[in-house]
Formats: structure tokens, C-alpha cells, sequence
């Protein structure tokens, strides 16, 4: 049983790695032929960064490859399989029900990382990335990376959840951690700016947290931001232009 459990510890972590490294390549790439420049000088920031999202892979695939294995075998969690079991109209109620709930712990998780001790302890790795670019979104300290590798697996043994909508939750928030990071906006300015945008966090706002720290916590949604009057909107407009430009 242990070994069993252990190779699943070791698939996740090593599924973890591959998405991370997928999703931060196409992106670094992307900003190669849009922003070439960007990241001169950058490369050994970006070992460092990668390095440190390794170590954050391993520590996200040890409880998800224990929750797999209890899910495959002893039925643990609440994911299931069969289209039908719910109605079609909780398929996206459950995503946004993950996202939320996500955001909500990583908001405050994350208010509580830039305490001075949590931060000289665990978050100024994540923050020593100046700036952060598309291979920053899993450079994390072990501590910090210990309390975002809880939320799914917890989430699973509680929400009921699709296992397709489970993916689209997962891809959500790799493609939602790189873009944030990458330096650049990769979303249109017309979503960005607009009553939609303002409840939405994209690139420009979670700029704004990397200039300003004490600021902007949010991980998808503005919500936490907005109630708690920690929103301080967007990074200046002129921050993602191609070195080309500046």
C-alpha cells in the first residue's frame, strides 16, 4: 500500500512538473515574439525560479497523489465520472465554487504571508523575483507552497465535482498563475478595463502587488480586495510595453 501510494505521490508531482513547465513555456515563449526583450538579463533569475516551482511540484503531488490513490481505491473523494449525477447547471456552479474557495484561502493566506515574519520566513522567495516572469507563478518557498497545496485536495473530499470540471478548475489555474506573472497583459484591454475587469484579476493588477506588496492579494477575483479595501487597482498602463518601446 505504501508504495503504491508513494508511486502515486510521484505521478502527480511528476504531472504537476510537466503542466507547469508546458504552460510556463508556451507563455515564456510568447513573450519572446512579443515583448522580445523582457526578460534580458533575466536567466538566472529564471533558474532560480524554476528551481523553486520543482521543489513546489513535489509538494503539490504528495497529498494529490494520496487523495488519487484514496480516490481510485477506497472512493474518498467527492469527484465523480458520471455526466448525470448532477444537474448540468452545477457543472459550472462547482468550477466557480473551487475557484472561490480558492481565492478566498489564498487571499488570506496570502495577507498573512506579507506579515513581516512570514514574509522574511517563506514569501520573499516569491517576491525576489524582480520581475516576476512567466516561469514565477510556482516559485514559492516550501511553507508557502505547503498552504497551496491543501485547497484541492481538501475541496475534493467535500465539494461534489465533475472530473472534467476538476480540469478545467486545474487548467484554470495554471494558465491564470503563469499569465499573472508574465510580465505583460495577455488579455485584451477591453476586458481588462471593464465592469467585468473589475471583479477579475489579470496581469495588470497583480502587477500592481509585485510594485506595491501590500496590495491586490487576490488570486482570480477582486472580491476580497474590494471588501477588505485592499484593491489599489492597476500597475501603470505603460508597464507591459515591449522593451522595443520604453
Amino acid at each position: 500500500m505504501l508504495i503504491a501510494i508513494a508511486l502515486s505521490a510521484v505521478l502527480m508531482s511528476a504531472i504537476i512538473a510537466a503542466r507547469y513547465f508546458l504552460a510556463g513555456g508556451f507563455f515564456a515563449w510568447a513573450t519572446r515574439r512579443t515583448r522580445p526583450g523582457l526578460y534580458r538579463g533575466l536567466q538566472p533569475q529564471i533558474v532560480r525560479e524554476i528551481g523553486w516551482s520543482m521543489a513546489s511540484a513535489i509538494i503539490y503531488g504528495v497529498p494529490a497523489g494520496i487523495i488519487a490513490w484514496g480516490w481510485q481505491n477506497h472512493g474518498w473523494t467527492q469527484i465523480y465520472s458520471d455526466i448525470g449525477a448532477f444537474p448540468l447547471w452545477y457543472l459550472p456552479l462547482s468550477v466557480f465554487l473551487y475557484l472561490f474557495a480558492h481565492d478566498t484561502w489564498f487571499y488570506w493566506t496570502h495577507r498573512l504571508m506579507h506579515r513581516p515574519k512570514w514574509f522574511k520566513m517563506a514569501h520573499a522567495v516569491h517576491h525576489a523575483s524582480r520581475p516576476p516572469t512567466a516561469w514565477a507563478a510556482m516559485s514559492f518557498h516550501p511553507i508557502e507552497a505547503l498552504t497551496g497545496a491543501i485547497v484541492i485536495p481538501v475541496l475534493v473530499l467535500l465539494v461534489p465535482i465533475h472530473i472534467g470540471a476538476l480540469a478545467t478548475v486545474l487548467a484554470i489555474m495554471t494558465v491564470m498563475g503563469v499569465t499573472n506573472h508574465m510580465g505583460w497583459e495577455v488579455f485584451p484591454r477591453r476586458l481588462v478595463h471593464s465592469p467585468a475587469g473589475k471583479w477579475l484579476i489579470t496581469a495588470s493588477h497583480h502587477q500592481r502587488h509585485h510594485d506595491a506588496y501590500r496590495c491586490n492579494y487576490g488570486l482570480y477575483f477582486r472580491f476580497w480586495d474590494h471588501l477588505c479595501k485592499t484593491d489599489k487597482g492597476l500597475a501603470d498602463p505603460t508597464w507591459d510595453q515591449p522593451a522595443s518601446q520604453s
